[in-house]
């Protein structure tokens, strides 16, 4: 026997409909200094999260000494606040109260 599908043709609808994308909001994730931590963990810190040069943080690492807070990346909500965790978690386990923050720009 032969095969008896039917086949119809497809016709689009007669609305469209339009779509709009638009980029993730950005979040910084600031460092905020301490009379504790020590300024070599916390350059330690930004190089092994946030992947910079010794010379990039160290320069991280001095604004937060001297202002306070510095930033040490900028990344969307998700990856921001997986950052803040793991300096804190890394903070934690060395027995400093390091704290991070993040920061919608």
């Amino acid at each position: 026997m032969g095969d008896k599908r039917l086949s119809y043709p497809i016709h689009s609808t007669d609305t469209e409909e339009k779509t709009s994308l638009s980029y993730p909001s950005l979040y910084h994730v600031v460092l905020l200094n301490d009379d504790y931590t020590t300024m070599e963990f916390v350059q330690k810190v930004i190089e092994k999260v946030f992947h910079k040069t010794a010379q990039e943080a160290m320069q991280i690492m001095l604004e937060v000494h001297r202002t306070g807070k510095g930033v040490a990346g900028t990344y969307t909500r998700d990856i921001a606040r997986t950052k803040a965790e793991r300096v804190m978690h890394l903070a934690f386990r060395e027995n400093f109260p390091l704290k991070c923050i993040v920061e919608k720009i």
